[in-house]
Parts: C-alpha cells; sequence; structure tokens
C-alpha cells in the first residue's frame, strides 16, 4: 500500500502500474462545528504536547470571534461536492469518503466505513500542497493507524502525489491572486508587495522536509503566472515555545519592513493553506490587516487555492494517473513531479 511508503531505502518512488479504485479518501485537519465543540477539538490538536490551558483558551477566544465555527469542514464538504461532479463527468463513478485528523468525521469512523461498505482498494487525497511531517507524514500515519485498528477487511489505500507545482494548482493560485490584487485602488496597484504565507513549523522538522523548497517554488511560479514582480515569503500561525527556533519571518513581524520599502499596498496570499482555515481568518483578516492599517497600507487578502473551480480538477487529474499505466505526470518549473510512495525518511517529525 503506497500510504505506507517505500518498502526500503532503494525501492521505487512512483507506481506505473493501472490502478483500479473502488472510492476516494479526501483525509483533512478538521474543525470545530459549534462553540461546545472547541475546547474538545484543541484538545484533540494539542493532546500530548503540554500546551498550557490558557494558552488554548486564549485560541478558543479566536473561534468565539467567529461563532465558534470553523469555515474548514464546509469548504470540505463543498470540495468532495464538486469533485464528484468532476469525476462523473469524467465517466469515473467513485464514492468519496471524508476523514479528519482532530475532529468528526474521524478518520479511524471512516475507515471503518469503507470497509463495511465493502470498499477493496481507495486512493487518498490528502489537503496539504507541501511536504512536512504535519502536513503528510503525520496524516499516513492516522490513515495507517486507522488501516491496522480496522483488522480484517480494510481496504488498501493509494495516496495521491503533493501537489504545490501541479499546472492546476498554480493556476488556481494565480486567479486568486488577480482577483485580490484587483481590489485595490488603481493607485495602489503599480507598486504593490505581494507576500505568500504559509504555517510556520519548528526549523527541525522542515529540516527533513522540502517544505520551504517547494513553496519558494511555488511562490516563484504563482508570481510568474501573474506578472508579480515584487514578492516575498513569510509564515504565520507559529504556536511553539519561544526557545524552539521556527521558519519566518512571521507575517506581523514582515509587513514593517514591506512599509519600509515604499510599498503602495500589500497583497497577503496564504499560499500553503488550501483552504480557510481559522489561522488564515484570525492571523491574516484580523491580525495582519490590522497591522497594515497601522502603518497606513492598503491591504487585501487572497482567496485560497480550495475554493476554486481549477482545484477540484486537479484532484480529478492525479486520480486519473494514478488509474493508468505510465502515466504523464503534470508538474511545472524545475523540481518535476513529486514521489507517489513516500521514501522511508521523508518528513520526520524532527
Amino acid at each position: 500500500m503506497t500510504i505506507r511508503g517505500a518498502s526500503g531505502p532503494n525501492a521505487p518512488l512512483f507506481d506505473d502500474q493501472a490502478r483500479r479504485y473502488d472510492a476516494v479518501l479526501v483525509v483533512s485537519f478538521g474543525g470545530p462545528e459549534g462553540p461546545d465543540d472547541v475546547m474538545p477539538f484543541l484538545e484533540n490538536v494539542t493532546r500530548g504536547r503540554h500546551i498550557p490551558r490558557a494558552r488554548l483558551e486564549e485560541v478558543a477566544h479566536h473561534y468565539a470571534r467567529f461563532g465558534g465555527v470553523s469555515p474548514l469542514n464546509a469548504q470540505n464538504r463543498a470540495l468532495i461536492a464538486a469533485l464528484g461532479a468532476e469525476l462523473k463527468g469524467a465517466g469515473l463513478d467513485l464514492p468519496i469518503y471524508f476523514g479528519n485528523r482532530n475532529w468528526r468525521p474521524y478518520i479511524g469512523d471512516t475507515i471503518r466505513e469503507m470497509r463495511d461498505a465493502g470498499v477493496r482498494r481507495a486512493v487518498a487525497f490528502i489537503t496539504s500542497a507541501f511536504s512536512s511531517y504535519s502536513g503528510c507524514r503525520q496524516y499516513r500515519e492516522d490513515v495507517i493507524r486507522a488501516l491496522d485498528a480496522a483488522g480484517p477487511g480494510a481496504p488498501e489505500i493509494d495516496k495521491l502525489r503533493v501537489f504545490y507545482n501541479h499546472p492546476r494548482f498554480i493556476a488556481a493560485n494565480a486567479a486568486q491572486l488577480r482577483q485580490a490584487a484587483a481590489t485595490l485602488a488603481p493607485a495602489h496597484r503599480d507598486r504593490a508587495h505581494v507576500v505568500f504565507t504559509a504555517h510556520s513549523i519548528p526549523c527541525a522538522m522542515a529540516s527533513t522536509a522540502a517544505y520551504e523548497r517547494q513553496l519558494a517554488e511555488a511562490a516563484r511560479l504563482v508570481a510568474a503566472a501573474t506578472g508579480t514582480a515584487t514578492y516575498s515569503l513569510a509564515y504565520q500561525s507559529r504556536s511553539g515555545p519561544p526557545q524552539v527556533p521556527w521558519l519566518g519571518p512571521d507575517i506581523l513581524g514582515h509587513l514593517p519592513v514591506i512599509a519600509a520599502t515604499g510599498a503602495s499596498a500589500v497583497v497577503v496570499h496564504p499560499l500553503g493553506f488550501i483552504s480557510d482555515h481559522i489561522e488564515v481568518l484570525y492571523d491574516l483578516d484580523v491580525e495582519a490587516k490590522a497591522r497594515a492599517q497601522e502603518l497606513g497600507l492598503p491591504f487585501a487578502r487572497a482567496a485560497t487555492a480550495g475554493t476554486s473551480p481549477e482545484f477540484p480538477k486537479m484532484i480529478r487529474e492525479l486520480i486519473h494517473e494514478r488509474m493508468i499505466a505510465g502515466a504523464t505526470r503534470a508538474a511545472m518549473g524545475d523540481q518535476g513531479p513529486w514521489h507517489e510512495i513516500c521514501p522511508i525518511d521523508c518528513c520526520l517529525a524532527g
């Protein structure tokens, strides 16, 4: 099963055999869907990490600002509906199952549901475009634990490749960036600075993965597609103790640097996210926007790629390439298509 990764250090990292699938599994992070869900959800997210209760309560206030509801599950359900239409239009009659790491529907429950429905082989789409422990390997570990717990009759599951340089992912982000830039007053567009953001991770975790390299390449490709001359990459949503190094610069500290260059405006594009997590809504639409206003910097925020019509088309193409022998794997730039089968030492926790 390719969700389990390579069988050894020299094992193939691409699967060139034709495959038949009974279903698609969409794997995501999960989010609360009401005020009563918030603290149990945050406890799930932080279990085993010894996060102080005061910090959880602080983050809970972020959710309260939005009614205690993360938009993530709703966006995933809309994506699943769009993907279902895409698959049907391509003649692929595949049921789509949905499983989360941290909230209902949980991955374990979904895998048991698939087993009981007679699914024998499925292909998994993990809702993360970039490689890291928290964005890829940890999801694989979640699915593997669920398969082992489901026992005999659990389906075999193949994983779709990371898609940071897929042409449709770049096109989706380019379209969102153009729309955001168009909301600026005409006088502010010429010298606007685009900041691509991604979730920060510990530097030790980043050292075991291609996260930074992939983000830099995706930013370069989106900037080229939109004719963006002035752009940078920053990070957001750091959550670790201050003595542990995390990737930077942080978006809030980076905005004054942009203002000092004489930029006429800033367009913040959450390239590292495919859906509007609370981190996007709070860290960008509340905190970063307020900081830009303090600096007198007109502000626009691009929508995430997962709300673009290009996105379900991309997933359909990724599924199709796993179903035919010797498929051509679409990729832009110089890095080529990312592997389908993860190496044994790929994206360690660090």
